[in-house]
């Protein structure tokens, strides 16, 4: 599989403050990737580095082999859709559209006109009297309709209700179908998601956690729960991510390496569930806020110590 975008060693700062650190990952082609970490863990630094709104000061940063800041060649072929989407403020919902369908090659007005019903956007009221939710819709329609070879989402859907929302994911995964391109969302709404991503990359405080392809990460951990001495002898040959106890009870998130360890735990007499992506992200997040900073090599070693 051919690389969409590739960070080499980047590291971001601004005054003092380090945003990124020493990141490098790869964006896959045509993958569905999950850009997720908490408030300020350099999520949007990462997205404006790769759309060519900033650039980094340190590494190296491409965008369909080239570098994309000041680069109209990678530019034309990328769509960024951001919190908070700003428009002139004479813009009607209509006008964002027409402007949008010559700014993108592959734009699909048919595509556009069909999500605006979806929506039930009013094509002529300006966009500075939409609702918030009215807003952020108009911006999955740009993103959506754009076709363009890489898209990024910054937590566009703010202020969507979830019938909006699920909407906006039910386009996506159908369009995406039929026009595979490199899609790359950003969200605190984890569970909402998971069922779309094809790719993790966890960011926290400026540092990657996690780079891993999501049906395998799935497969990495499991929730086990029991006797708080049965919980930690399968534990004591495993790699512990977390762990919660309550009179002579523990419940436990832990990295598994094999199919048989599911059986083992339960021949133990422990209760074995499947771990979701938002639990993995939470408990690496919290182990990484207790702990020292982890490398995408080490951090499930080291959340285990």
């Amino acid at each position: 599989m051919s690389a969409a975008a590739t960070l080499d060693r980047v590291t971001m700062r601004f005054r003092g403050t380090t945003a990124l650190a020493d990141v490098s990952a790869v964006l896959q082609a045509d993958t569905i990737t999950g850009l997720l970490g908490r408030n300020g863990a350099g999520k949007t630094t990462l997205m404006q580095l790769l759309t060519g709104h900033r650039v980094p000061t340190s590494g190296r940063v491409e965008v369909l082999g080239e570098r994309p800041y000041e680069n109209d060649r990678v530019l034309s072929r990328l769509c960024f859709i951001k919190e908070g989407q700003r428009y002139p403020d004479h813009f009607r919902v209509r006008d964002a559209v027409d402007v949008a369908a010559t700014l993108y090659p592959d734009w699909d007005r048919d595509l556009a006109e069909q999500l605006l019903t979806d929506f039930d956007l009013p094509a002529k009221r300006p966009i500075k009297k939409l609702s918030r939710g009215m807003t952020s819709a108009v911006g999955v329609v740009i993103g959506l309709a754009s076709r363009a070879p890489v898209t990024l989402f910054d937590e566009p859907y703010l202020g969507l209700d979830a019938v909006a929302r699920q909407l906006f994911y039910d386009r996506l995964l159908a369009d995406y179908a039929e026009h595979p391109r490199t899609v790359v969302l950003s969200t605190h709404l984890i569970e909402e998601i998971s069922d779309l991503l094809e790719h993790v990359l966890l960011i926290d405080r400026g540092r990657v956690l996690l780079d891993a392809d999501a049906e395998s990460l799935r497969a990495t951990a499991l929730t086990v729960s029991g006797p708080a001495t049965t919980v930690a002898t399968f534990g004591a040959v495993h790699r512990v991510l977390r762990t919660e106890s309550m009179a002579g009870q523990a419940r436990a998130i832990v990295q598994v390496g094999s199919a048989t360890d599911r059986q083992v735990a339960g021949d133990l007499g422990l209760t074995v569930e499947p771990t979701s992506i938002q639990q993995l992200v939470v408990a690496l997040s919290r182990a990484a806020e207790a702990g020292p900073t982890l490398t995408p090599s080490t951090d499930l070693e080291e959340v285990s110590r």
